[in-house]
């Protein structure tokens, strides 16, 4: 066991990145408080927040690896691996999947040639199935990086993913 903490141990913060934690742990009154940010940090340096990176927050926050990967989990913002330059992130809950979000995310994996998860051989994308964006009345949802797509058709979708490519 000791083998395998020591072996995730071997991904090593960036000297820049070691600084910007320590500040976020001192902005914050309560230092768990700056838990999301550094994993931000770390993901805007490294690509990702994988598990190695976990680790060595949990060791530098004195809290339980289990709890940084619970949080990076959660958010769909932080990923475990890298993701690619356009990152598709399809609502999967109750009003999106009532109004076809399960054909347009088939439509998309295979026009991308991708699983749902996966990111394209070129790094070019990725396809996330997730809950919910928050715009409801406007489902199917797709969020592609920052950017809302809504009332999505087969069509439509083809019309962004042409932009794209």
């Amino acid at each position: 066991m000791s083998d395998i903490i020591a072996s995730l141990k071997q991904e090593p913060f960036s000297d820049k990145l070691q600084r910007k934690i320590d500040e976020l742990v001192l902005r914050y009154p309560r230092p768990l408080s700056a838990l999301v940010p550094i994993l931000r940090a770390i993901q805007e340096e490294k690509g990702c927040v994988s598990p190695p990176s976990q680790l060595r927050v949990a060791e530098r926050m004195a809290i339980s690896p289990a709890w940084v990967a619970g949080v990076v989990s959660f958010y769909t913002m932080l990923h475990e691996k890298k993701i690619g330059k356009y990152h598709l992130q399809i609502c999967r809950t109750l009003p999106c999947a009532l109004r076809g979000c399960g054909a347009l995310r088939e439509h998309i994996s295979r026009k991308l040639q991708i699983p749902v998860g996966g990111t394209s051989a070129d790094g070019k994308f990725t396809l996330s199935s997730v809950e919910c964006l928050g715009s409801c009345d406007t489902a199917p949802v797709v969020q592609i990086n920052d950017q809302y797509f809504e009332d999505l058709t087969l069509a439509k979708i083809d019309q962004v993913l042409a932009r794209l490519v």
